[in-house]
């Protein structure tokens, strides 16, 4: 069954025919365009698909479109201002936290929600905030240091 929805994506609302089953990745990626929104693994297992909802990390892949109606979704690129990067993106940027770049948005996205909550995090806070975030490639050293730099670079 299709329905019309709205969501409102990166500030931005959006009024759609979707399908009762499609998923937040789906519709994010495929009607909306927004492709930094990464699909991987499909199982909410890897969490490059993370978005915010309401500020809080959300796996797109596991969660409806439909149920997405009535909240604040952010994607990676509702996160630059003005043509400035976040802070967060800066020092994932200046600290060599970005290598292949999948994994990069969900984490990014994953740290800015963690400094929302907790602007002063600890080394061991940000490893377990990023714990659902798989990374092939930094082995999470340079992606921490980046968490704590822009912690640093916000006082």
């Amino acid at each position: 069954m299709k329905r019309m929805i709205e969501l409102s994506v990166n500030g931005e609302s959006h009024t759609l025919i979707v399908e009762d089953h499609r998923t937040l990745l789906e519709v994010l990626r495929e009607s909306l365009g927004l492709t930094g929104t990464k699909e991987s693994c499909d199982l909410g297992d890897c969490g490059a698909c993370t978005v915010l909802i309401d500020g809080k990390p959300t796996l797109s892949c596991l969660t409806l479109a439909l149920d997405a109606q009535g909240k604040q979704i952010t994607t990676i690129e509702g996160l630059a201002q003005n043509g400035q990067l976040h802070p967060v993106q800066k020092a994932f940027v200046e600290k060599g936290a970005v290598q292949c770049g999948f994994c990069t948005p969900g984490m990014i996205l994953t740290s800015k929600a963690l400094l929302d909550s907790n602007p002063h995090p600890t080394e061991q806070e940000v490893r377990q905030s990023i714990s659902g975030n798989l990374c092939r490639c930094t082995g999470y050293v340079k992606i921490v240091d980046a968490v704590l730099a822009a912690a640093e670079e916000d006082n």
